[in-house]
């Protein structure tokens, strides 16, 4: 999607501060941190968010899961959140699939 800001970062149109790269999957420091460690991670495929996910498509999820394990690991993290918002009522803006992988700090329940 040419208007994707996502899109442009996984094609690195747009500068990023990567912290992992796969085949399908790029992950990247938030420009807005709400933790210490706030990564966002993408699939490289544009995926309008959680709602748009297939049969045809939904090994990304696991691959998404699967990178957030290996950045905690590699940051070393004790504990962390992944969230993943779905439309703008749940608190998403960009509309391309991504989960924030949040860490560095104690998190409660319900967030607040």
């Amino acid at each position: 999607m040419d208007s994707c800001i996502f899109c442009k970062i996984a094609k690195k149109e747009i500068p990023s501060e990567i912290v992992l790269e796969k085949d399908e999957v790029i992950a990247f420091k938030d420009l807005s941190p709400q933790a210490p460690f706030h990564i966002l991670i993408i699939p490289k495929l544009h995926i309008k968010s959680t709602q748009d996910i297939s049969d045809a498509n939904s090994s990304i999820a696991g691959k998404l899961i699967l990178a957030a394990s290996e950045i905690a690991k590699d940051l070393k993290l004790e504990g962390y959140r992944l969230v993943f918002n779905c439309n703008e009522i749940a608190g998403q803006t960009v509309f391309h699939l991504h989960c924030h992988l949040l860490g560095g700090r104690r998190f409660a329940w319900p967030p607040g």
